[in-house]
C-alpha cells in the first residue's frame, strides 16, 4: 500500500511539470537580467528624471555606437540631461564630425555635458565642442586641434626582396598614396591641401563652439594638447571637475531636484579575442590605411 502511493506521488506528469517549469523561470530570469541589464545602475531600473551616460573611448573609428545612444536618451522623456564622457586621442574625420553634428542637432532639445577622463584630444575635442559645457580633470589632455596624415613606403623593402607591383590607373594621383612607389611632389601637394582644409574645419568647429575668434584659435592650432588647467585658460573647457560634478552639474541644467539618478546602456561584453582583434585592426587601421585623422599622436 505505502509501496503505491509512493509510485502516485511520482507520475512521470508530475516530472514534466516541474522540468518545464524550471526551464521557463530560468528563461524568465534570463530575459529579465537582458533587459533591465541595459543600466549599469540599479537606479536606472526604477522611475524618475534620470542623466543618461555615454562614453566616448579609444580611436574614433565609427559614430555610429555613440551616436546611436545620444538619440535613444534624446527620446527618452525620463532622461533630461546627458553626460558624454570621453577618454580618447581622437580617430578619423569622418566619425569625429558625425559625433560633433550629433551633439549639435540636439541642442535645445537635451542638454549635453562633456566630462573628460584623461584625454579628450583632436577628434575627441572635435566632439565635444557643441556640448553645453565641457569639464575636465586639472591634469586631462585636451585640444590637440590639427590633422595628420601618415602612411608606410615599402619600395626600399620591395627592391630588396625582388618584388614588383604593376598599377593601372585613371590618373596621375590616383594611387597617391600607394606605400609600392615613392612619394612624388605632387603627392605631398595633393595631400597637403585635403590636410589644409580639414584642419581649417577644425579650426572654426572651436571657434564658433567656444565662441571664440578663428585668429585666437590658430594660435593653439598647431596640434599641441593642454592640460585642463591650460585650456580653462584658453577658454578651450568651462570648467575643472570630475565625472561626480558633470552628473551633478548636469542633473541642475536638466531640472532635476536633488541627486539625480544615472543610467547607463551597457555594452556587449566582449571575449579576449574580440578585444584583441578590435586592437589590431584599431592599429592597422590607423597606420596603413593613407586617411588623414584627427587623431592625437
Amino acid at each position: 500500500m505505502g509501496k503505491e502511493k509512493l509510485k502516485q506521488s511520482y507520475k512521470p506528469g508530475s516530472m514534466n511539470r516541474w522540468i518545464w517549469f524550471s526551464i521557463g523561470s530560468i528563461l524568465l530570469l534570463f530575459i529579465l537580467f537582458r533587459f533591465f541589464g541595459s543600466s549599469t545602475s540599479s537606479s536606472g531600473l526604477f522611475g524618475g528624471e534620470k542623466v543618461g551616460i555615454v562614453r566616448l573611448e579609444g580611436l574614433i573609428l565609427s559614430s555610429e555606437q555613440v551616436n546611436n545612444q545620444l538619440s535613444n536618451y534624446a527620446e527618452r522623456s525620463d532622461i533630461k540631461a546627458i553626460v558624454l564622457r570621453i577618454n580618447s586621442g581622437g580617430g578619423v574625420v569622418g566619425a569625429s564630425q558625425e559625433i560633433y553634428e550629433k551633439v549639435k542637432n540636439l541642442k535645445g532639445k537635451v542638454p549635453i555635458i562633456v566630462s573628460v577622463d584623461n584625454a579628450a584630444a583632436s577628434g575627441a575635442y572635435y566632439a565635444a565642442l557643441e556640448s553645453e559645457m565641457i569639464i575636465a580633470n586639472n591634469g586631462s589632455l585636451v585640444g590637440s586641434i590639427g590633422v595628420i596624415l601618415d602612411y608606410p613606403v615599402v619600395t626600399e623593402l620591395f627592391d630588396k626582396i625582388g618584388l614588383q607591383v604593376e598599377t593601372v590607373k585613371s590618373g596621375a594621383l590616383k594611387d597617391s598614396g600607394s606605400p609600392t612607389r615613392p612619394v612624388s611632389i605632387e603627392d605631398r601637394k595633393y595631400f597637403q591641401s585635403v590636410v589644409d582644409d580639414q584642419h581649417e574645419q577644425f579650426i572654426k568647429a572651436v571657434a564658433e563652439g567656444r565662441n571664440l575668434p578663428v585668429e585666437e584659435v590658430r594660435k593653439y592650432a598647431d596640434g599641441r594638447i593642454f592640460t585642463g588647467n591650460q585650456a580653462l585658460a584658453m577658454s578651450l573647457i568651462d570648467t575643472i571637475g570630475t565625472f561626480e560634478d558633470a552628473i551633478a552639474i548636469a542633473g541642475k541644467v536638466g531640472g532635476i531636484k536633488g541627486k539625480p539618478k544615472k543610467v547607463e546602456i551597457k555594452e556587449k561584453r566582449k571575449s579576449v579575442f574580440d578585444l584583441l582583434f578590435n586592437e589590431y585592426q584599431q592599429i592597422i587601421g590607423s597606420r596603413f590605411g593613407v586617411e588623414p585623422a584627427y587623431r592625437w599622436q
